[in-house]
């Protein structure tokens, strides 16, 4: 009967033991159990950036890296900046296309973060594309300068592998991605709280003070802002369903769809965030990006999405989870970015040999030329210029006078030159 007992007690231990794991473990109809992240396929924060700053050493001639922080009510970050340059010693060329990357904005998805290193490792000529002209490849380098922020969010990402799977945010629970200018702070009608805390006021952390520091000091032709969730190429704008005007839009178009033909075997959304996602977005870097810091292409990517992963379950969610669909992410998204690269400096040089032809072919009317010229001086750092909202008539105005009173100046100089000469004339012809 002992025995007996035993067994049944072991046996009901064990069934209670299913139940809470596997039925009674369930709550809001998800269960309990959580992929972890997987460490045979991820490096940690810190391995990650120890790896980027050897592939730095290794390769002095081509990378440079730099660390910043800033600080904001006791609260500090510090994110590691590294640039490509084939010749570091024109880095400061402005003549180059610039491109300006940031990963692992929202401190979940890990993926990120891993393309970035693979990036930079192709960059550097550790690691090689299948399939690629290595001379084409070589000539477009050469006239790139390209800044990559690896992981935008470290403090963030430290919550994250401390366990917080399904964290998103900052250090001190703030959103980076709604923290920026362009909006800021509208709430939706699905607003979540914890998900999207725009914090106290725009640029109000660090992190989004350092980003929008060096997009005043990069200039940058093309920006891009990489998530994971989904598979999609987002342009402007993030904040309404609609995508720019013109040709902006039709470049950018132009260069996402032959990216998502070509590499990505058209499993991407293209479009607006905004118009794209579900959900409209306020703050974001990418509608700073193209509404104030003047970048000519604005993107946010989204590398990967498992949409049968419990919301939960968000390391699954965000991340692949084995190496078959780890390395082809980082594959194809890889290719996808240097043929961005190739493609944006071509329709660079489009619009510059458009450009000058165009100044070449024809006179333009002063008023062209200052609705021309204001308009492109728009400050790119976050201010637009107020003369534009302010005094454009004025402007066009003082400059019609200026060139009145100029030539006015010069014909009273000219005739009083011409009177003192008159008596000179006459005494020679006498």
């Amino acid at each position: 009967m002992g025995q007996i007992f035993d067994s049944k007690l072991i046996f009901s231990f064990f069934a209670i033991n299913y139940c809470f794991l596997h039925v009674c473990g369930k709550s809001n109809g998800t269960q309990s159990r959580v992929t972890p992240i997987n460490h045979d396929l991820y490096h940690t924060s810190g391995g990650l950036l120890e790896e980027i700053k050897s592939l730095v050493h290794r390769h002095p001639d081509k990378l440079s890296m730099e660390k910043i922080s800033s600080k904001n009510k006791g609260y500090e970050a510090e994110m590691t900046v590294v640039t490509y340059c084939q010749n570091r010693k024109e880095t400061d060329d402005r003549s180059k296309f610039r491109i300006l990357l940031s990963f692992g904005q929202h401190g979940r998805e890990l993926i990120t973060t891993e393309l970035a290193l693979r990036l930079l490792s192709i960059l550097s000529e550790e690691e090689f594309l299948p399939n690629m002209d290595h001379v084409a490849l070589n000539n477009t380098l050469s006239r790139l300068v390209i800044k990559v922020v690896p992981m935008e969010n470290w403090n963030g990402r430290k919550l994250v592998e401390a366990g917080e799977l399904c964290d998103r945010r900052n250090g001190r629970g703030v959103d980076l991605n709604r923290n920026w200018s362009v909006d800021w702070g509208k709430k939706e009608k699905d607003y979540d709280p914890y998900e999207e805390n725009p914090g106290t006021a725009p640029f109000s952390e660090p992190e989004t003070q350092i980003m929008r520091k060096l997009s005043i000091s990069f200039e940058p032709h093309v920006w891009v802002n990489v998530h994971s969730g989904m598979e999609a190429l987002f342009m402007p704008y993030d904040h309404k369903n609609t995508t720019p005007v013109g040709l902006p839009t039709k470049l950018m178009t132009s260069m996402l769809e032959v990216m998502n033909h070509f590499h990505l075997k058209d499993r991407c959304i293209i479009g607006s965030g905004g118009g794209s996602v579900g959900y409209l977005a306020h703050g974001t870097a990418t509608d700073y990006m193209y509404d104030i810091a003047r970048v000519p292409m604005a993107f946010t990517f989204e590398i990967y999405g498992d949409s049968k992963a419990s919301s939960k379950d968000c390391f699954k969610m965000f991340n692949p989870i084995d190496i078959t669909t780890y390395n082809r992410v980082l594959n194809d998204w890889s290719a996808a970015f240097f043929k961005m690269f190739s493609i944006g400096l071509e329709q660079m040089d489009e619009l510059h040999s458009k450009a000058v032809a165009s100044t070449v072919d024809k006179w333009v009317s002063i008023d062209d030329y200052l609705n021309g010229y204001l308009m492109e001086r728009k400050t790119r750092y976050g201010k637009k210029v107020e003369v534009l909202d302010l005094g454009m008539q004025e402007i066009r105005t003082y400059f019609r006078l200026f060139l009145l009173s100029t030539v006015l100046l010069l014909f009273m100089f000219c005739s009083r030159i011409s009177k003192r000469t008159r008596p000179l004339v006459s005494a020679m012809t006498l």
